[in-house]
C-alpha cells in the first residue's frame, strides 16, 4: 500500500465529487445496518419506537385532510417499514420504497407477519416511474432529503410534484443550520480483519469536511484491502435554514406551508431543535 495513494485518496474532495462506492445496495454492508435501524435502544439510522409513534400521528394530524379513514401514502426511503406499517396499520394505503434488498425482504416478512398489506418496491427512489395525480402524502423521514445532491434533490421533488393530487403535500425532514456548527465527526481509523465495511481484512480511514459557504458537511470513509484498491463512501449531508427551504420548494412548484421543531422528544440523539420538518403543498 503506497503512502501517496493513501495521502492522494484522503484529501478533501471538490464540492459533490462523487465517491467509488454504494453502501445501500451492498449485500455485506447492509446486514450490518438492519440491526441497527431495527435496535430500539438506539436512534441512529432509524428513531426509537416512541419517537417513530409521535412522529407519525403528527404528520397524519397534517395530512390532507387531516383525519381522512383512508390516505393514499408513498413513504421514501422505508428501510425496515417501521413507518410504513404504522401508516397501514392506521388503515391508509400504503407504497414504501428502498434501495437496500436486506431491509425490504425484513419489512415484506414483517408487513406479512401482522397481516398488513404495503406495497414494498426496491428501487432507488430517484429512478421512480410514478404515474400523475396518485398520493395524498407523500414522507421522507430521518434527514434522507439532507443527503441528496442539488441536482438529485430537483429531480426528486420533480417526480413527487408529478405523483401528488391536487392537494397533496410532501412532509419530511432535514437537519438545520442551528446544528452546522456543533456537528463534529472525528477523524478515526479502523484496521480490523473483518468488520462493518467488509467481511475480509481491510483499513477504513474516516475523514469529515467541512463546506462552510454551502452548509455541506461531508463524511468520507477510504477503505482499503489487500488488494490495493480503494473504496470510497461519501455521504453529504446539507444544513438548511427556513428561507433555503422555502426557497427551493417554490422552484419546484411546492409552496412551503409551515416549518416545524417540536415534533419528537429532546432525548433523541438528534435533539429536536436541531431538526426541521416541513410540510408543502402542491401549487
Amino acid at each position: 500500500m503506497k503512502i501517496n495513494n493513501i495521502l492522494t485518496a484522503i484529501k478533501q474532495p471538490e464540492l459533490y465529487s462523487p465517491g467509488t462506492a454504494t453502501m445501500w445496495n451492498d449485500p455485506y454492508i447492509s446486514k450490518q445496518l438492519l440491526p441497527v435501524h431495527l435496535d430500539e435502544t438506539l436512534d441512529l439510522a432509524s428513531r426509537k419506537p416512541e419517537s417513530i409513534d409521535q412522529t407519525v400521528d403528527w404528520i397524519c394530524s397534517k395530512a390532507p385532510g387531516a383525519g381522512k379513514e383512508k390516505l393514499s401514502i408513498l413513504d421514501l426511503g422505508c428501510g425496515p417499514g417501521l413507518y410504513a406499517e404504522r401508516f397501514a396499520s392506521m388503515g391508509h394505503d400504503v407504497t414504501a420504497v428502498d434501495f437496500s434488498a436486506n431491509s425490504l425482504d425484513y419489512a415484506k416478512k414483517s408487513a406479512a407477519e401482522k397481516g398488513l398489506k404495503i406495497n414494498y418496491i426496491r428501487s432507488n427512489y430517484l429512478d421512480l416511474e410514478l404515474k400523475e395525480n396518485v398520493y395524498d402524502l407523500i414522507v421522507m423521514i430521518y434527514c434522507d432529503f439532507g443527503v441528496l445532491i442539488p441536482d438529485d434533490y430537483r429531480k426528486l421533488l420533480k417526480m413527487i410534484h408529478k405523483s401528488l393530487n391536487s392537494d397533496g403535500r410532501f412532509i419530511f425532514d432535514v437537519l438545520n443550520d442551528r446544528g452546522f456548527h456543533k456537528t463534529s465527526f472525528p477523524n478515526s481509523w479502523d484496521c480490523t480483519e473483518k468488520g462493518f465495511w467488509k467481511d475480509s481484512p481491510y483499513l477504513a480511514l474516516s475523514h469529515s469536511f467541512v463546506y462552510e459557504e454551502e452548509k455541506v458537511i461531508l463524511e468520507q470513509h477510504v477503505v482499503f484491502d489487500d488488494s490495493e484498491r480503494n473504496r470510497i463512501y461519501r455521504f453529504w449531508t446539507h444544513y438548511y435554514d427556513h428561507g433555503k427551504l422555502k426557497q427551493l420548494l417554490q422552484q419546484n412548484g411546492f409552496t412551503a406551508l409551515s416549518f416545524h421543531e417540536d415534533v419528537f422528544p429532546e432525548d433523541s440523539i438528534r435533539a429536536e431543535e436541531n431538526v426541521t420538518f416541513t410540510i408543502a403543498e402542491k401549487n
